[in-house]
C-alpha cells in the first residue's frame, strides 16, 4: 500500500497532547504520514513515503467534525430571516414552512441539495458531519430524509420530534406516538441517533423523554436540542438519559452547568445559530471551567444558521463566548467527535481517519484575525484530497 506523507509544515496540529505542546499537541516543521486512509505516522518533516505533499510552512491540522447540521432540505427562508434581523423574534414554528418544501422535493433533489451542501463544508474544511431529519414530519417524508442523509454519512439522526406538523396541532401526542413507533421504524435501520427538540413551542421534556427512550430501544444513541429560546428542562433531560450531546444549550443554570460537568454529555454550541437569531451569546467559559466537554457545530439549516463555516462558527467562539482559540479549535474537532462518541476522527494521530486539512495560514487563530476569509487550502478526508483550492501548488 502506498503512503503519501503531508510534509514541511510549519505548525501540525494534532489535537492529541501526547504527541505535542499544549492542548492541542502541536508539534513545529513537522510531517504526517497517511496510509490505507489512516493516520500511520506523525514525524518531523522530512520524512520519506511514496507520495508527498508540501504544505509549504503552513499550518495543518485535524478536519472540523460537524456534529449537528440539518443538510437535508428544500426551500428558502431568506424572507424570514430578513424579518428577524428588522426585529421579529424566532419562533420554532418556521420549520414547517421548510416541510412543506422538503415534503414536496423529490429524493433525487433532495439528494442534489444535500450533496451542494457537503461540498460546500469540505470546502470550508469539514471533514466529518453529521446529518439530522427533521423537515419531513410524516413517515414518507422522514424516511426519504434518512436515506438522501446515509448517502453522505455514517451518523445520520432521526429527528422526526423537530416540531408538530400542522396536521397535527390540535393533538401533538398522537403526532409523538408515531414519531415513536411507525415513523421511529421507517427511519431506524438507516440512523445511527434519535434526537428531539425540547422547547417551547417544540416538544415538552415528557414528550422527548417518550422519543428518546423509543429510540434507545430501537438502538439508537441519543441527542437532545435544548435550552436555546429560554431555560427549560433539556439540559438536565439529556444528562438523565445520559445523552452522548445536548445542543444549543443557549440558556444555561448553576445546575445544568453542575449536571453538565458531571456527566459524559456534550454540550454542544452552536453560536452561528445565536448570531442568526439574535439570541445571547452562552457563556462557554463557565461550562469549560466547571469541567464539562464543549462542542462546536455550524447547525446547518434554513431557518436559524444557514452557513457550513465552521471558521466563522470558531470567530463568533472566541469573541463573544469566552473561548480560547485553542479551546475553539479543540471544540471544532475533538470535540465534535466526543459528541458523537468516536475515537477515530478530529484528531491526527496514529491509527485515526486521516482527515485533514492545509491552511493558507500558520496557525488557525486566522480564523479568528481573518474572519470571514477562505483559509482551507486542501481537505483530505480518509487519506484523499476531498476539495484544493485552484491557488494550491
Amino acid at each position: 500500500m502506498s503512503s503519501l506523507a503531508i510534509d514541511n509544515v510549519g505548525l501540525l496540529i494534532t489535537g492529541d497532547p501526547s504527541l505535542g505542546d499544549g492542548p492541542l499537541g502541536e508539534l513545529r516543521d513537522a510531517a504526517v504520514v497517511f496510509e490505507d486512509g489512516k493516520v500511520v505516522a506523525v514525524e518531523r518533516a522530512g520524512v520519506e513515503a511514496d507520495g508527498r505533499v508540501d504544505a509549504g510552512g503552513r499550518c495543518v491540522m485535524p478536519g472540523f467534525v460537524d456534529s449537528h447540521t440539518h443538510l437535508v432540505f428544500a426551500g428558502d427562508r431568506s424572507e424570514e430571516f430578513a424579518a428577524r434581523m428588522a426585529g421579529k423574534a424566532y419562533e420554532a414554528g418556521g420549520i414547517r414552512v421548510t416541510s412543506e418544501a422538503t415534503r414536496a422535493a423529490g429524493a433525487a433533489e433532495l439528494e442534489r441539495l444535500a450533496r451542494e451542501r457537503r461540498a460546500e463544508g469540505l470546502r470550508a474544511g469539514i471533514t466529518h458531519v453529521e446529518i439530522k431529519s427533521g423537515y419531513g414530519l410524516d413517515v414518507a417524508s422522514e424516511a426519504k430524509s434518512c436515506e438522501v442523509a446515509a448517502k453522505l454519512t455514517d451518523d445520520v439522526t432521526f429527528l422526526g420530534a423537530h416540531v408538530v406538523p400542522g396536521e397535527f396541532e390540535s393533538d401533538p401526542d398522537a403526532y409523538v406516538d408515531l414519531v415513536r413507533g411507525e415513523m421511529l421504524a421507517a427511519c431506524a435501520p438507516r440512523c445511527r441517533w434519535i434526537d428531539a427538540f425540547c422547547e417551547v413551542g417544540a416538544f415538552t421534556a415528557e414528550q422527548c423523554r417518550a422519543v428518546l427512550e423509543a429510540g434507545r430501544a430501537a438502538g439508537l444513541g441519543l441527542r437532545l436540542h435544548g435550552n436555546q429560546l429560554g431555560p427549560g428542562e433539556g439540559v438536565r433531560l439529556a444528562v438523565e438519559l445520559e445523552a452522548a450531546s445536548v445542543d444549543h444549550c443557549t440558556y444555561l443554570t448553576d445546575a445544568d452547568v453542575e449536571a453538565l460537568a458531571g456527566s459524559r454529555t456534550v454540550a454542544t454550541f452552536l453560536p452561528a445559530t445565536d448570531f442568526s437569531t439574535h439570541q445571547p451569546y452562552p457563556d462557554v467559559r463557565r461550562v469549560i471551567d466547571a469541567g464539562a466537554t464543549v462542542a462546536l457545530a455550524t447547525n446547518t439549516n434554513p431557518g436559524s444558521s444557514n452557513t457550513t463555516s465552521m471558521g466563522f462558527c470558531i470567530a463568533l467562539a472566541v469573541r463573544d463566548m469566552g473561548m480560547t482559540v485553542a479551546e475553539a479549535v479543540a471544540a471544532a474537532t475533538r470535540g465534535g467527535a466526543e459528541a458523537l462518541r468516536r475515537d477515530d476522527v478530529g484528531r491526527l494521530a496514529p491509527g485515526c481517519r486521516a482527515d485533514a486539512i492545509v491552511l493558507d495560514a500558520a496557525s488557525p487563530t486566522d480564523f479568528v484575525y481573518r474572519p470571514g476569509v477562505p483559509l482551507v487550502r486542501e481537505t483530505f478526508v480518509a487519506g484523499r484530497t476531498a476539495w484544493k483550492s485552484q491557488f494550491s501548488e
